[in-house]
């Protein structure tokens, strides 16, 4: 089914799809296709492009920008990821960010504040290609079945579906290094290395530890990623309308990744608060044999549960400004096609003027 999902959001205009489809117009680089009914439109290759829009090297390219965006921010934030987490489960021994640094310096050397780094960079790269990968594909698949007036006029809930259902995929293959790095980072004499960890989990646990935080994953990561493209994609519409002095189309590449960078920013700051108590709970629920999320929850309390929220807005908000510049930038450096913010389309502003609604 999911094979299928994608097959059918990888088609283009020059691969037909069913019997059913067949080309109808060429216009301003649109390429219209009748499908069952509905309209499906697909961006033609441009002039100076790599590929084409919604084609299979274009899906395939946003899932190497995803693993570039993802792998390299989460791996270069690894010192402030160990400190946060142990603040997370050890709130006596480390009480603040400054003060949890200066403990792991003292106890594990500079070398120490580098622990997990291994799983994390195998971890969030398998998260990033499915996360801007698979949203990617999802976006066109649900574009396409909403058609072009719904899926502007109910943009909101599409980026809110699209992404939803690509974390789903993204945690499943984040959650066996998610759970060695907690590990490493959090349980004193378990393991230094992820060639250490790895055994030992699947020892003395089985499959079930690298998967009993998955549930918690998904509750962590699917809001944050629901608020990390929604809100992404709301903020860059309304700063070209509102706060850009000029239109997109007059910007140049390095003035468009600054209104990436911004809105990035914007978007981490606010998925870090929506994230951080079932990021709390998968820092618990690792470091503890045994335990359920619930029963974690219910020991940390609520003042428990929002330790560490100060680190993990800087750490998310940074990162995820710097995984939307890098993902943007790759996307300028492949020549990929990167449709400006959503305009309503001419048969609905019709409708609209029709009724006199506009």
């Amino acid at each position: 089914m999911f094979s299928s999902l994608i097959s059918k959001a990888m088609c283009t205009p020059n691969e037909l799809c069913t019997k059913n489809e067949q080309p109808q117009v060429k216009s301003m680089g649109l390429v219209q296709s009748m499908t069952a009914g509905r309209t499906i439109a697909a961006a033609a290759v441009a002039e100076g492009d790599s590929c084409e829009f919604g084609s299979g090297k274009y899906f395939a390219l946003c899932g190497l920008g995803g693993i570039l965006s993802c792998g390299i921010t989460h791996t270069a934030v690894v010192p402030l990821d160990l400190v946060k987490c142990r603040m997370q489960v050890d709130s006596v021994k480390y009480k603040g960010l400054f003060q949890g640094f200066g403990v792991t310096l003292k106890e594990d050397g500079v070398k120490g504040l580098a622990k997990g780094w291994a799983p994390t960079f195998f971890g969030y790269s398998a998260q990033g290609l499915c996360k801007f990968g698979l949203y990617e594909v999802f976006k066109v698949f649900y574009s396409d079945a909403m058609g072009p007036e719904n899926a502007y006029l109910y943009r909101t809930w599409l980026y809110l579906g699209a992404s939803a259902s690509a974390e789903f995929f993204a945690d499943i293959a984040l959650s066996p290094m998610e759970s060695a790095k907690v590990k490493i980072q959090t349980t004193p004499g378990f393991a230094n290395t992820l060639r250490e960890a790895w055994p030992r989990i699947m020892r003395e646990e089985g499959m079930n530890g690298f998967y009993k935080s998955l549930v918690p994953l998904w509750m962590r990561q699917i809001p944050y990623t629901m608020m990390k493209f929604a809100c992404f994609e709301k903020t860059v519409e309304l700063l070209y309308a509102h706060v850009v002095p000029k239109p997109r189309a007059e910007c140049s590449k390095g003035e468009q990744l600054v209104v990436t960078f911004a809105a990035g920013y914007i978007a981490g700051v606010f998925c870090a608060i929506v994230s951080h108590p079932a990021d709390t709970v998968v820092s618990k629920l690792n470091q503890e044999k045994g335990a359920s999320a619930l029963d974690v929850a219910k020991k940390l309390g609520m003042a428990g549960i929002w330790k560490g929220l100060f680190p993990r807005i800087v750490m998310i908000g940074t990162l995820t400004a710097l995984q939307w510049f890098i993902y943007d930038a790759f996307k300028v450096a492949m020549r990929m096609p990167r449709p400006p913010p959503p305009e309503m389309p001419e048969s609905l502003k019709a409708k609209l003027k029709a009724r006199g609604e506009l």
